[in-house]
């Protein structure tokens, strides 16, 4: 091959680098958007789970202030519902005697999440995320 010949043959493959890499770059950005909003939607259920446990351990105990303790524990999440629910007999919160009766505190946390990039909107603008929290009253 000639000089010529092989001086053709390597500008022909100038711009194909970019080329590929304009090709993969909407893939490789899905991927990155996908993992940063799965990752932040997941860091807000573990936080709304230690929240409802949280909110089950004051009621268990009898605290009156068990919503504020779990929306204290929901931290770097706003508009956090805290919801007392009935447990498997019926019975909300923990009246007295209840630990003797078997009864248990169930705490609901709801919370509304945002995605932020443009991909988790492909799911909605919003997911409701919840948690529940249960534990035996010992009041």
């Amino acid at each position: 091959m000639t000089r010529r010949a092989r001086r053709r043959r390597i500008t022909s493959d100038r711009g194909a680098a970019a080329v590929e890499f304009a090709l993969l770059l909407p893939m490789l950005l899905l991927i990155v958007f996908g993992i940063v909003d799965f990752g932040r939607a997941i860091n807000a259920q573990i936080t709304l789970t230690q929240a409802a446990r949280e909110g089950a351990r004051a009621l268990s105990l009898g605290q009156a202030d068990y919503q504020a303790r779990a929306q204290q524990a929901a931290i770097g999440l706003s508009g956090v519902t805290v919801t007392d629910l009935p447990d498997s007999k019926g019975v909300t919160g923990c009246p007295a005697g209840s630990e003797q009766n078997g009864d248990d505190a169930v705490v609901q946390v709801t919370y509304t999440f945002t995605f932020d990039t443009p991909i988790g909107s492909a799911f909605g603008p919003t997911k409701t995320l919840t948690a529940e929290g249960v534990i035996p009253c010992e009041t």
